[in-house]
């Protein structure tokens, strides 16, 4: 989806040969590429309008509904947690509704209609955009919601493009002041400006190529989650023992966790250090928000003069998060499987275990049974801290070592899998992000 296979037909400007015709005048005002006219929405080919939002779209902001007059069953009543993140509502939950008698009587006039395109205009999920589809309705706006209907000679999905755009939401920005609870309405919307193609078929052709672009990313978003789900199903299985590898048979051993090896303490890092030089370090809170399972990159790097007071890593080695702010999440488990030289900062606890399998252990030590067994030693209510000794005691069940190595090799290749997709799906919003600002600004002309 580069620049080159952007353009269908009709030879255009590219991104680069348009940058390279600005020229700095003697004042200082750049020089517009020929084609191009300066608007109050940026730079846009000269066929092009800075368009009112109101002349463009209708809109319809929802009535100003009151907590007493929801009922538990009539007509459903849309609510901004309504509108997900795919794009469209989930009214599964719905607990919101009004008598058909008072719509009959007062709010006929706000019934959503099949294809309204509906925005959050309050909360933090302002400016979150849905579809409303067939099987959604009846339904009745809110006031925290604002539907549009594209007008004549506009195109609904490049409405729909525009308005899930960043380009709309930076707008609704500037004018909007912050607080609890951001809020935007008419007002605001009759102020926006829409950079408008002059023909519906480039309208079309823009809207083309970006829901193609969501499409595959929400193809790839469905893949990674499969895989996710496939990924959980197998380790519910191998690291419980109910399902086995082939060749594999027998009892696993019930041991204690001191019992694989030895424990030591990470030494402090502060935080002002965690940036200080270029070896890398694992700190105690980056186990609960970087890392899952196995140390994979590091975000840490710390000078030498910090290494010489942490503790320096050995591959295999065990690292748990010494405290955390719940039992349910304290002790959290990461190997560290790398041959360099790495550090620990403070609260942390390692493991340094012999005769085992680092990788299958750091899958096998945030499995459910292990973990109701860190909660219950677990020591403290506003910071929860959990032992060298607290952990030694921990029961586990195993298989051999040359068994823990196979479920563990299954296991890196899931994850390697998944990162690859996770990969794919970052450059591929990345790209779309390029395409957006390109197609949205005129910068690269599809027709």
């Amino acid at each position: 989806m580069d620049n080159g296979q952007l353009n269908r037909g009709k030879k255009s400007l590219s991104v680069q040969e348009a940058s390279a015709r600005y020229r700095l005048s003697a004042g200082n005002v750049p020089l517009l590429p020929p084609g191009y006219k300066q608007t109050e929405v940026g730079v846009i080919p000269e066929d092009w309008e800075a368009s009112p939002l109101p002349s463009i779209v209708w809109f319809q902001e929802g009535p100003g509904l009151r907590n007493w007059q929801f009922k538990p069953s009539g007509l459903k009543v849309i609510n901004v947690t309504n509108l997900q993140e795919n794009g469209y509502l989930d009214l599964s939950r719905t607990e919101r509704h009004i008598s058909w008698e008072e719509f009959k009587t007062m709010y006929q006039h706000f019934l959503i209609d099949d294809g309204d395109v509906v925005v959050a205009s309050s909360g933090n999920s302002y400016c979150k955009t849905a579809v409303v589809r067939q099987s959604d309705l009846p339904l009745l706006m809110n006031t925290s919601v604002i539907r549009f209907k594209a007008k004549k000679g506009i195109v609904r999905s490049y409405m729909l493009i525009y308005l899930k755009s960043k380009y709309f939401k930076d707008q609704i920005d500037l004018m909007i002041t912050g607080g609890a609870q951001p809020n935007f309405g008419p007002v605001h919307l009759i102020k926006v400006l829409v950079p408008l193609p002059p023909t519906k078929a480039e309208q079309e052709a823009i809207a083309e190529a970006l829901s193609d672009a969501d499409a595959l990313i929400e193809s790839l978003e469905q893949l990674v989650a499969k895989k996710r789900q496939i990924k959980q199903g197998t380790m519910q299985g191998l690291l419980t023992g109910k399902k086995r590898l082939p060749g594999f048979s027998g009892e696993w051993q019930v041991k204690r966790l001191g019992g694989l090896g030895h424990f030591l303490k990470g030494n402090g890092v502060r935080k002002n250090e965690s940036l200080s030089g270029d070896l890398p370090c694992i700190r105690y809170g980056e186990i609960y928000t970087k890392h899952s399972d196995c140390i994979r990159t590091f975000y840490s790097w710390i000078s030498q003069k910090v290494a010489a007071t942490a503790r320096q890593l050995k591959q295999g080695d065990l690292l748990f998060a010494g405290s955390g702010e719940t039992k349910e999440e304290i002790g959290k488990c990461v190997a560290f499987v790398n041959d360099i030289e790495a550090y620990a900062g403070g609260d942390i606890v390692i493991l340094r275990p012999q005769n085992s399998s680092p990788t299958f252990l750091g899958y096998y030590l945030n499995t459910a049974p292990i973990n109701r067994q860190k909660a219950s030693r677990g020591q403290g209510d506003a910071v929860v801290h959990i032992s060298a000794a607290a952990l030694s005691s921990i029961e586990i069940n195993i298989p051999t070592f040359e068994e823990q190595t196979a479920i563990a090799a299954i296991l890196s290749d899931m994850d390697a899998e998944i990162a690859a997709l996770e990969e794919k799906l970052a450059k591929t919003r990345s790209i779309k992000q390029g395409m957006m600002h390109n197609l949205l600004t005129g910068r690269v002309r599809l027709l």
